[in-house]
């Protein structure tokens, strides 16, 4: 955006500077001339040197314009000089002042040319310009670590995205090459596949959507958005024989109902289908604590690596190898749509693995209560 051109800060500080030191001296010469130079009489004080009748008189002694004969070039040479000591005394405190200013102008405009790895880590004491450049650093930090959080992101969407396009791109040039071939098994197969491709592209969205905060916040109970979520997915669990059990009492917060519900329903579907092949449980609990709402799933199942729990929030990583099916077969962003969701919301994601195997995840969001204050 063009601007009209005007004075550097260091300029307007030295002239700052400059005009304070002169309307210092101004003040201390208005001084002088109201207490001492006003009370100086005009005219002869005494007669001068040789002029008494009886020989010499008393010393002479100047009077009001006198002194301001003597005084004034002298007060204008002060004043003189106190411009010259501002300007020059002003420019250099200005820069020196201003020095830190620059470090920070100079680690923005490499961040603002992509390079973010770099860091002020500014010395010195603790002052206003300190406190700036942390917070710079802080912020570079978190905006280098997105950035390189989103490119990963882009990469496995990319990667999840070409995979069933390439394998419908494969079908249809079998089928293109083959006449003969049943075309109800390719459609079905097509359709399985485009399914999965239509999956993945609403969880990215969804994703996308809960980062920008974009909702409507609104009184939303865990309770019932446990119980619902239970509800449409015990035919999945009692499929796999697995008990689904909802417990609790009412939790409210303020947030969107159908984020929350997908979270809710992630995480009860991530609980069913990392269970063991049969027989496991899976428990969904909701209470009150300390003026936040919790939803906890605790889920039966295979051992977890400590070291594995961490990674299980990044886009498209899977914590074990699940039983695939043809329905909620999942595109590997359940629980990275989850912890966004949740973030969103300014709560904490805890996942935490079981001794006997399984894993309990709790989500914790900041009561209705909290909300309004």
């Amino acid at each position: 955006m063009n601007r009209r051109p005007g004075f550097s800060v260091r300029l307007k500080l030295t002239l700052s500077y400059a005009g304070f030191l002169m309307l210092a001296g101004a003040l201390l010469l208005a001084v002088v001339w109201v207490f001492l130079l006003r009370y100086v009489p005009e005219g002869n004080i005494t007669p001068g040197p040789g002029q008494g009748r009886w020989g010499p008189g008393p010393p002479w002694i100047p009077n009001r314009s006198d002194l301001q004969r003597a005084f004034v070039p002298r007060a204008i040479q002060a004043m003189a000089f106190l411009l010259l000591f501002g300007l020059l005394g002003g420019w250099v405190l200005a820069g020196r002042m201003l020095a830190p200013l620059t470090q920070i102008t100079d680690a923005a405009r490499l961040a603002a040319d992509g390079s973010l790895a770099h860091r002020i880590r500014m010395r010195g004491p603790n002052d206003e310009f300190r406190e700036l450049a942390d917070v710079f650093d802080t912020m570079l930090q978190q905006l280098e670590s997105h950035v390189d959080e989103q490119r990963r992101f882009a990469a496995n969407a990319s990667h999840e995205l070409r995979t069933p396009l390439a394998i419908s791109q494969t079908l249809l040039d079998v089928a293109r090459g083959d006449p003969t071939r049943d075309h109800g098994e390719l459609l079905e197969r097509l359709h399985t596949v485009n399914t999965r491709a239509i999956d993945l592209t609403e969880a990215l969205l969804l994703l996308s959507r809960s980062d920008r905060r974009s909702f409507t916040r609104e009184t939303v109970d865990l309770s019932l958005v446990a119980e619902e979520a239970a509800e449409t997915l015990l035919p999945f669990a009692e499929q796999r024989q697995i008990t689904l059990d909802v417990t609790g009492e009412r939790a409210q917060i303020v947030g969107s109902e159908e984020l929350i519900l997908r979270v809710a329903t992630n995480l009860v579907q991530n609980a069913i289908v990392h269970n063991l092949p049969a027989d496991g449980t899976v428990t969904v609990h909701t209470e009150s604590q300390h003026g936040a709402s919790v939803l906890r799933v605790e889920n039966t199942g295979p051992l977890v690596p400590a070291d594995l729990v961490p990674t299980l929030t990044e886009p498209f990583q899977r914590g074990t190898r699940r039983i695939r099916t043809n329905e909620h077969a999942g595109v590997g962003l359940g629980l990275a749509i989850v912890h966004s969701i949740v973030r969103a919301h300014d709560g904490t994601l805890d996942i935490t693995p079981r001794p006997a195997g399984g894993l309990v995840v709790t989500v914790r969001i900041p009561g209705a209560s909290q909300h309004r204050r």
